[in-house]
């Protein structure tokens, strides 16, 4: 962007007419998120920090600072840190990231 004499790089995270809620978390050393079913479609922005995510599959993924994760509705999940992060969470019935966001 450089309106206002700016330099800056600003990626669009969510568009919803639907009532949204936003949370910012923090994973201490050993934190966990228990396996549990998302309520509502989920978006998990990693700001700092490092962890392991997994869904049904038994295999845990590696996220880190800029990460994005999304879980679907009743889709199952944990999240975990062995040094701890902190992630913004945002959940909407009609969140749909993979209309502006690319996928991995």
């Amino acid at each position: 962007m450089s309106q206002f004499n700016s330099k800056f790089i600003m990626s669009r995270i969510i568009n919803t007419d639907a009532s949204a809620s936003i949370g910012c978390m923090y994973l201490e050393e050993n934190g966990i998120i228990g396996y549990h079913q998302a309520v509502v479609p989920q978006l998990l922005l990693i700001l700092d920090g490092e962890g392991y995510v997994r869904n049904e599959q038994e295999q845990y993924f590696k996220v880190q600072t800029g990460d994005a994760i999304f879980w679907e509705k009743d889709e199952w999940h944990e999240t975990k840190s062995n040094k701890g992060l902190t992630a913004i969470v945002i959940e909407s019935e009609q969140l749909n990231p993979a209309t502006f966001m690319a996928l991995k």
